[in-house]
């Protein structure tokens, strides 16, 4: 009597060690899971609540563009035109940032409906296990299957050493202590302050996924990116609105004047450029292809869409360009009169009109 009543003091214990230790272990993996599936849905909510973020990569360059002239920093905008990429990633930082800052309650009700669906997961997986292994007359391995099976693509399993497994018997006494001890867990996960950093990494990391993967070739004379949306596209690149060539650095060979052309009214003309810096050799600009290179791969339509947008923005920023580039726009590369006629509201209204 006294040796069974200690095997089973002892399987109970064995079996009270083996589910606080398996609460233990699956306490950082739920927590990184529901932090996971709350960043997956806060970056959603993003996307249907942020108006750059609503649409493509088309209509987030548009909230680029009125950001930038909004705001009329030249740094920002000397980042956008040499660095894309960078400040498009810069920008949905910053944007991803806000939204975590003035959405807590929002975020908090999400992070807490996906910790209380996972815990309805695993105490579901703690039944379905218990009640095979007792009609199954099984053991602790057979429990350890069914309890992970359900739940491995959400939480990661790590083994449970120095218990002896084969003194765990009672069954319904181990999902009690796994179910009392999730509950437990999950209350004080619940109460806790949310880690905004944790999901602004992962948030970011989905909206950088979702709208930087694509072509960012930049057209060789102006320096706009293609609209491609896949990023080795098969085709030509192309974009929608060139811009004015001096904005990129674009100078007059053996002068100090930019240029002040649109790419797609010069590729109607006969007028000549050179590919780079040491060629000697001079293409047409209505023949551009025949430079070879980045030349070929790109599709200039040739007609005469100038966006106001920068128009407004040489003049506005004339100074800044010209310091930047050591370079005038004078001579062959002088600003037109009619381009200092728009104003910042005619820029905006640009964007609106045309993309």
């Amino acid at each position: 009597m006294s040796l069974c009543m200690n095997n089973f003091c002892q399987g109970a214990t064995t079996t009270a060690i083996f589910g606080e230790l398996l609460c233990s272990k699956l306490e950082p993996s739920i927590l990184e899971a529901v932090y996971n599936q709350t960043a997956i849905n806060v970056a959603a909510e993003m996307m249907a609540s942020i108006p750059a973020f609503r649409s493509n990569r088309s209509n987030l360059e548009k909230h680029i563009l009125k950001t930038l002239a909004e705001n009329e920093n030249f740094e920002d905008y000397r980042e956008y035109i040499h660095s894309p990429k960078q400040y498009f990633t810069r920008f949905i930082m910053n944007q991803a940032v806000k939204y975590l800052n003035n959405e807590k309650k929002k975020i908090q009700t999400i992070f807490r409906g996906n910790l209380k669906n996972l815990k309805l997961k695993i105490n579901n997986a703690v039944f379905v296990a218990t009640d095979e292994v007792l009609k199954k007359h099984g053991n602790a391995d057979m429990w350890m299957g069914c309890f992970s099976k359900p739940l491995i693509e959400d939480l990661k399993f790590t083994e449970i050493s120095n218990v002896d497994s084969m003194e765990m018997t009672d069954f319904d006494f181990l999902s009690n202590i796994v179910t009392e001890g999730l509950t437990k867990m999950v209350k004080n996960l619940r109460d806790a302050d949310i880690k905004l950093e944790m999901l602004q990494k992962r948030s970011e990391e989905i909206l950088t996924d979702h709208f930087c993967q694509c072509c960012w070739a930049q057209c060789p004379f102006c320096k706009a990116v293609c609209i491609g949306t896949m990023k080795d596209h098969d085709g030509e690149h192309s974009v929608p609105f060139h811009r004015a060539n001096g904005i990129r650095g674009m100078s007059y060979r053996g002068t100090e004047n930019l240029c002040c052309n649109f790419c797609t009214t010069v590729a109607q003309t006969d007028k000549e450029f050179y590919p780079n810096g040491e060629s000697e050799e001079l293409f047409p600009y209505k023949l551009y292809r025949t430079a070879g290179g980045v030349f070929a791969t790109w599709n200039i339509t040739p007609d005469c869409s100038e966006l106001p947008y920068w128009k407004w923005f040489v003049c506005r920023f004339q100074q800044d360009l010209e310091n930047l580039y050591s370079k005038k726009f004078q001579g062959s590369g002088i600003i037109p009169d009619e381009w200092k006629k728009y104003t910042k509201e005619d820029a905006l209204e640009s964007l609106n009109n045309y993309i």
